[in-house]
C-alpha cells in the first residue's frame, strides 16, 4: 500500500513546474491511506507539507470530505425544519480575540435552529482557547459523552458536538506531523467544511485568506452541498469581527455566491473587538452575556447572533435580528437553554442504574 501512496506523493511534491492536482478519488485515497496507517510515516509527513506548498485545489478538498465522510463519524438527522447549521471553527483555537460562537449556537437553539459544531482540545499549531473548553467552563461537558449519546442530547436541545478524540479517533494520529511540521495542512482547511450530520445541513465556516472561499464554494458544489455561509471572520473563525466591515458570501441557487458585506457602524455597533486575554475573564464576561448584562461581549454577541438569526431565516433583516438577539439574552430565554442543556448533558453522562 505504501507504493501505492508513494505514486500520489509524487504527483503533489514534484515541484513548482511538475507538481500536479490530485483527482477527488485521489485525494479520498491518500486521505484513507493516512488515517488508517497505511502510509509510511516519512511518506505522511512529506505529504503534508508537499500538498501545502502545492495549495489544495477545491476537488482536493471534496476528496477529503468524501474520506471523511467515508470514515468519521455522523449525527443522525433530527425532526428539523430548518436545515442544521453546521459552524466550523479552526480546530487550532483562539488566541487573541474572544470567541463567541458558544453563545451563537445557544441563541439559535434557544429559537429552534439547531446547531452542530466540532473539534478537541488544544491543538496545533497555534495551541489556542478551543470550543471545548469554553463551554466545560459553563458546565457543559462533551467530552464523556458516546455518540450515541450526543445524538440524544442533540435530539432534545437542538446542540451537538462531535468530539473528536472520542468520536473521530482516527484523526488523532494525524496531529503529531501537525505539531512537527508546525504548519497547517490542506486537512486544516477541509475540516472548516466538514459536516458530520447526515441530514439537510447549512455549511458555516470561517476563513482568512480569499482564495479559500473559491476552494470551499467549488469543493461544496462538487458534494452538491447548496446552502453554505462563508465569513471572513475573526482568526478564520465563523465569528464576524466589529473592528471591520464584515465580507460574507451566501450560497445562492446557481454556482455563483452573493457577496454581503456587514458593517458595524450601520447597525451602532461599536468597532472594537474584545481580546482574549485569560480563560476564567472569558468566561466570566460570557456568563454576563448568558445573563442579559450590558458589556464590550455583549455587543459582540449581538452583532453576531443578530446575523445569524437573520441569515437562518427567523428573523426578516439584520435589524430585526438585533432586536431578536438582545430579547432572547435579556428575557432570560438563552439562559434557560444552556441550563436545560446542562441538564441533558447531566443526564446522559450517568452511568444506568443498575
Amino acid at each position: 500500500m505504501s507504493n501505492v501512496f508513494r505514486e500520489l506523493l509524487k504527483k503533489v511534491g514534484s515541484g513548482n513546474h511538475t507538481a500536479e492536482n490530485l483527482t477527488r478519488t485521489e485525494a479520498a485515497t491518500a486521505t484513507k491511506m493516512m488515517l488508517l496507517g497505511e502510509a509510511k510515516p516519512a511518506q505522511i509527513g512529506a505529504f503534508l507539507i508537499a500538498h501545502r506548498i502545492k495549495r489544495p485545489t477545491g476537488e482536493e478538498l471534496a476528496g477529503m470530505l468524501d474520506a471523511y465522510e467515508e470514515l468519521g463519524p455522523q449525527l443522525q438527522p433530527i425532526t428539523s425544519q430548518p436545515p442544521v447549521m453546521i459552524l466550523g471553527i479552526p480546530y487550532d483555537g483562539r488566541t487573541r480575540t474572544a470567541p463567541i460562537s458558544v453563545i451563537t449556537a445557544l441563541l439559535l437553539a434557544t429559537v429552534g435552529q439547531p446547531v452542530v459544531m466540532h473539534g478537541g482540545h488544544r491543538l496545533p499549531t497555534k495551541y489556542g482557547l478551543p470550543l471545548i473548553e469554553v463551554w466545560q467552563g459553563l458546565g457543559v461537558d462533551w467530552t464523556a459523552l458516546p455518540l450515541a449519546k450526543t445524538q440524544q442530547v442533540f435530539a432534545q436541545t437542538k446542540i451537538g458536538f462531535v468530539y473528536t478524540p472520542v468520536h473521530f479517533p482516527l484523526i488523532q494520529a494525524m496531529w503529531e506531523y501537525r505539531d512537527q511540521l508546525g504548519k497547517r495542512p490542506p486537512l486544516a482547511t477541509m475540516e472548516l467544511i466538514w459536516c458530520p450530520y447526515a441530514g439537510d445541513a447549512h455549511i458555516v465556516a470561517g476563513f482568512v485568506h480569499p482564495p479559500t472561499e473559491t476552494m470551499f464554494r467549488v469543493a461544496l458544489n462538487l458534494r452538491k452541498v447548496d446552502k453554505y455561509t462563508f465569513i471572513k471572520g475573526l482568526e478564520g473563525s465563523c465569528d464576524l469581527p466589529r473592528d471591520r466591515t464584515a465580507i460574507i458570501g451566501l450560497s445562492q441557487s446557481s454556482l455563483e455566491i452573493q457577496r454581503l458585506l456587514l458593517s458595524p457602524h450601520d447597525y451602532g455597533i461599536t468597532s472594537k473587538n474584545v481580546p482574549l486575554n485569560t480563560t476564567a475573564e472569558l468566561l466570566d464576561q460570557i456568563k454576563q452575556v448568558v445573563a442579559g448584562q450590558p458589556g464590550e461581549l455583549m455587543e459582540t454577541a449581538l452583532w453576531n447572533g443578530g446575523f445569524y438569526l437573520w441569515r437562518a431565516g427567523l428573523c426578516s433583516n439584520m435589524q430585526s435580528g438585533l432586536t431578536k438577539a438582545a430579547e432572547l439574552l435579556t428575557s432570560g430565554a438563552v439562559a434557560a437553554t444552556l441550563q436545560e442543556l446542562r441538564q441533558a448533558l447531566k443526564m446522559n453522562s450517568e452511568p444506568p442504574h443498575p
